[in-house]
């Protein structure tokens, strides 16, 4: 069935003994949505301190990223950045579960909003609006937190290794996001765009060489997907920078809508790609531990080049 039109899904069929231990993490993420805000964040600091010591696969690739974008840090700067964000994914976790199972009545007063006026302005113009933004930490929450105000839908990646999984993430995320269209779903989300409404596509993971262009980020070559700029012109859809924090003292989130994008798309793809890349880069620059830098964003080397960063 296409996303587009794709409903809630039953999870009691998942019964299968196989799904047994799917259903305690599930049980275990429903559990922790239920706790006191200030619990669930130190859970989530607690778990990115575990996975600091013992995911050490993961570590490295932070690691490695880390080097590659930040060279001017030194030894003590880069292991303290590297723990801090394995600390700020752990949160960004237990926000997920927040998101895809709390209640929204009790975290709607820890948003602020900034620049709301700049989606609506783009939003009246009738061509749908284009929020194109970073793997933040916080990107389910910022998600979650302003589906109490307005709509966004959004693409995603299907989770093909685990059924029952997939549809749980499915139905926690269609809980924020009325559209939801997985990656390859491209002509649900251009039709989105027709109807006018709001599709959030982010375009900063490592998908391949195919329909990429190879740009800078922080200086190295990226494989940069172009199909944001495609949905743009499809329906010369006004495109707004959309980034979101968790604030240093975690009290809340701040939630960015920039004014719409003015030289996107150009008509050059790679140009695309820089601009946005960027954009990103910026967004990063804010809180450089919120990104999800445990994405192996440098696997995809340029034609004529060998090796893969990650190797140990």
């Amino acid at each position: 069935m296409s996303d587009s039109t794709r409903k809630y899904v039953q999870l009691r069929s998942f019964s299968h003994p196989r799904y047994w231990p799917t259903w305690l993490g599930i049980g275990g993420i429903w559990l922790v949505a239920k706790l006191p805000f200030s619990i669930q964040l130190w859970i989530g600091k607690l778990l990115g301190i575990l996975a600091f010591h013992f995911a050490r696969s993961r570590r490295h690739v932070c690691e490695t990223n880390l080097r590659l974008c930040f060279p001017e840090l030194g030894e003590p700067e880069l292991q303290q950045l590297l723990r801090k964000t394995f600390e700020s994914n752990g949160i960004g976790f237990i926000e997920i579960a927040i998101a895809w199972n709390g209640d929204r009545n009790r975290y709607q007063d820890l948003a602020d909003f900034h620049g709301l006026e700049n989606l609506e302005a783009a939003v009246a113009q009738g061509r749908g609006v284009l929020l194109i933004g970073p793997h933040l930490t916080t990107f389910e929450m910022a998600g979650f937190l302003y589906s109490a105000i307005g709509e966004l839908n959004a693409t995603y990646r299907a989770n093909d290794k685990n059924p029952l999984f997939d549809a749980f993430m499915f139905n926690g995320r269609h809980r924020s996001y009325p559209g939801m269209f997985e990656r390859k779903e491209i002509r649900g989300a251009m039709r989105c765009l027709r109807q006018g409404r709001v599709l959030w596509y982010a375009p900063d993971q490592d998908y391949g060489a195919e329909h990429s262009v190879f740009v800078p980020f922080f200086g190295n070559p990226a494989a940069t997907i172009t199909a944001g700029s495609r949905f743009a012109k499809l329906n010369d859809s006004p495109v707004i920078f959309f980034s979101h924090y968790r604030r240093q003292d975690n009290s809340g989130y701040a939630i960015y809508f920039s004014e719409v994008l003015t030289d996107y798309p150009s008509g050059n793809d790679e140009e695309d790609g820089r601009i946005i890349n960027r954009l990103i880069e910026a967004a990063i620059l804010k809180q450089p531990d919120q990104y999800l830098w445990l994405h192996k964003r440098f696997k995809t080397t340029p034609p004529g080049k060998t090796g893969n960063p990650y190797s140990a």
